[in-house]
């Protein structure tokens, strides 16, 4: 979540935002007046889902930069690095929810969408907004604490995360057949890749592990998704090479080997045939 004063860090180090909706789980701030420029990269614990009724809105997502312009929609999930750039006349919310606080099927989608579909314009006179105004009100004002509040914090919440992702998904050409057996498996292949990619980087070892053969992966991840299921391992592989590079002040060597590579020259090869540049050049032409 967002603290009040500007932080600053190094060039080669991250903030990790922890713990921060610890008591509530969930907490949402206008966007009214709200002025990010200073701030530095960072990473979360928790999504943030930005619901922008109108005003421009700036910022960088694991390198890559978001403009939402007029009314719109976007999310961070846990773990991505981001930084705010620009606001101008703002309205709308800004809604932190840890991840045990959104419902599992709304998470897959969040999951399945990630660093492909994370934000979209939207009708002024979508509901998503009256259901954050509501929230708003209601979490600013006496939300209350008995049970009776909670759920409807509770129903709110999973109304707003669930117009979210709908919304998301509809605006994706990629993303036509929500639930099916093709997208349930998808969406656990990029699971699985989050949680190996240090040491699994072969299509074969995740069809395995999915009970599959590769050439079905492979079939199934560029219908859902336009791309072949070893362009996802490399992604997630090259993402976390950035971070690295940008923020660890490790050198390449040491980087290509937390990233699995015990060959610097070959992780250097792949890195530059995945970006167009040299990790060290990358390295070099960060702020």
């Amino acid at each position: 979540m967002i603290s009040k004063k500007a932080k600053l860090v190094s060039k080669h180090k991250i903030l990790i935002h922890k713990d921060e909706l610890k008591q509530s789980g969930i907490d949402i701030m206008s966007l009214h007046g709200v002025k990010f420029i200073d701030y530095e990269l960072h990473r979360d614990d928790h999504y943030m889902f930005i619901i922008q009724e109108s005003g421009y809105f700036v910022f960088e997502v694991d390198f890559h930069t978001i403009e939402i312009n007029d009314a719109g929609i976007c999310y961070v999930a846990p773990g991505q690095v981001h930084r705010y750039i620009k606001t101008d006349q703002c309205e709308g919310w800004l809604l932190f929810v840890d991840s045990n606080y959104i419902s599992k099927q709304f998470r897959e989608a969040f999951d399945t969408m990630l660093n492909i579909t994370q934000n979209t314009d939207l009708d002024k006179k979508d509901p998503v907004f009256a259901f954050a105004g509501h929230l708003g009100i209601w979490w600013l004002g006496e939300k209350g604490n008995d049970d009776l509040m909670s759920s409807v914090i509770k129903s709110l919440l999973d109304a707003i995360s669930g117009l979210i992702a709908s919304k998301l998904l509809g605006a994706s050409t990629k993303f036509k057949r929500i639930n099916s057996p093709k997208y349930i498996l998808a969406t656990r292949f990029r699971q699985l890749i989050k949680e190996h990619f240090l040491k699994l980087k072969q299509v074969k070892a995740y069809a395995s592990l999915l009970h599959i053969t590769p050439l079905y992966l492979n079939e199934v991840m560029k219908e859902i998704t336009g791309f072949p299921a070893s362009y996802w391992i490399q992604q997630e592989i090259i993402l976390e090479g950035k971070r690295l590079l940008s923020y660890s002040g490790k050198d390449i060597r040491e980087i290509a080997w937390e990233l699995g590579y015990e060959d610097q020259a070959y992780f250097s090869r792949f890195f530059k045939n995945n970006t167009g540049v040299t990790a060290s050049a990358f390295r070099e032409q960060k702020p």
